[in-house]
């Protein structure tokens, strides 16, 4: 980015909106310069339907960040989501040669437990590391240097569609992106609005955006299951447009200035402006009619969470409740109808842990973009060799004797 190694850049691609978000890295953490937005128009449901729509607000997103930023981007880490988004837990074992666990043994039990037979049609996004088990002995973080005959893996697999995932790079590098890294969207909000000790006790995050709704639980610091439901904010215009008799882009607006999950909340005498379509004259209705649509369709959304959670086995690992994130938590009230779903303590998901400016991104809707960030920071693989002791020397010439031993 126009040499400043130092800078990272988060593209959510959502169904609703565009946002890139440049955060620059210091020793004291990561400092956000920079914002763009832009309406999405090419997406349906997380997943590319109009290519040209899609690179243009890409452009159009990416130039108003570099504006106020004040650089040049040009590799960004892209978050995926929809509903071709899969993930599963699986098992691995190998016996270990020597008595001590080295990094390669580390390597073969990690590939040990993700030889699972995946379709032609799918590619695997993300292989995260959940425990490894030395001798019966669980909960090892980091199992090198440990003594021990037989290490197991637990690890969790994120796959999705190939030509999701190519599409949404295609994209990228048509406006004129290189693609560090493809994210999974509810793994990088993750880290931007959940605590450590959250990760650690267990707890459920739902990002609530605009076309996908998507469930990551984490706990003892690792994500233990993920799921990708096809409803979110979208269908909630839609009811309004349906039910209110209204266009899109106004069922819209009313959503997000009237908009509220709790009937009992509103007052009798509230009353909504809905303009009328095909050139029909403005009605005023009461706000209750808003309520009594967008209610039940929350609840049939975090119902159908909770159908996910109980299948998987999880609800024991979200001890510490659930934190609802993305565009549509902003919906008033959204927060009491989960409460009332889960019977778990449940609260907003804000970006944390971070610098710059922090009033700007301080909303749901940017935890994806601002994850996306963290996460390149905390996952970038150093683009130089800083050479400051022999070490890093000796162990280049080492690995280049080795090289030369195994091809002669």
């Amino acid at each position: 980015m126009n040499g400043q190694e130092n800078l990272i850049v988060g593209l959510d691609i959502g169904t609703t909106k565009i946002c890139a978000v440049v955060g620059e890295v210091s020793g004291t953490g990561v400092h956000i310069i920079g914002i763009g937005n832009h309406p999405s128009i090419g997406l349906r449901k997380g997943v590319v339907v109009n290519m040209e729509s899609t690179v243009e607000s890409i452009k159009k997103a990416v130039e108003e960040a570099e504006l106020m930023a004040g650089c040049e981007i040009s590799s960004v880490y892209a978050g995926i989501a929809g509903g071709h988004i899969t993930g599963f837990n699986s098992h691995g074992i190998i016996a270990i040669k020597g008595r001590e666990v080295t990094e390669q043994d580390v390597t073969r039990v990690i590939d040990a437990a993700r030889a699972v037979a995946i379709p032609m049609d799918r590619e695997v996004i993300h292989v995260i590391p959940q425990e490894f088990i030395l001798d019966d002995q669980g909960g090892i973080h980091n199992p090198v240097g440990m003594a021990g005959v037989r290490l197991e893996a637990r690890i969790h697999i994120v796959t999705g569609a190939v030509t999701s995932a190519h599409n949404i790079v295609k994209c990228a590098n048509q406006a004129g992106l290189d693609v560090c890294d493809i994210v999974l969207q509810s793994l990088a909000s993750g880290d931007a609005v959940l605590t450590n000790e959250e990760k650690e006790l267990g707890t459920g995050l739902i990002d609530l955006g605009g076309g996908t709704s998507d469930l990551a639980i984490f706990s003892q610091k690792n994500i233990r299951h993920t799921f990708v439901l096809s409803l979110g904010g979208d269908n909630l215009t839609n009811d309004i447009a349906i039910g209110l008799r209204a266009p899109l882009a106004e069922a819209e607006k009313i959503k997000r200035e009237f908009g509220t999950c709790l009937t009992s909340s509103i007052n009798d005498n509230e009353t909504i402006d809905v303009p009328g379509m095909g050139g029909r004259k403005p009605r005023k209705l009461p706000r209750q009619i808003l309520g009594e649509i967008l209610e039940p369709r929350m609840e049939e959304i975090f119902n159908l969470i909770k159908i996910e959670i109980q299948r998987a086995d999880m609800t024991n690992f979200m001890a510490s409740g659930v934190v609802i994130t993305g565009g549509s938590a902003l919906l008033e009230g959204i927060t009491d109808i989960a409460e009332s779903v889960f019977e778990l303590p449940v609260r907003l998901g804000k970006p944390q842990g971070i610098s710059g400016l922090v009033d700007v991104v301080n909303n749901p809707m940017y935890a994806t973009g601002v994850g996306l960030v963290l996460y390149g920071a905390k996952n970038q693989i150093p683009k130089k060799f800083k050479i400051r002791d022999k070490n890093i020397f000796n162990r280049l010439m080492t690995r280049m004797k080795k090289w030369f031993k195994e091809i002669l």
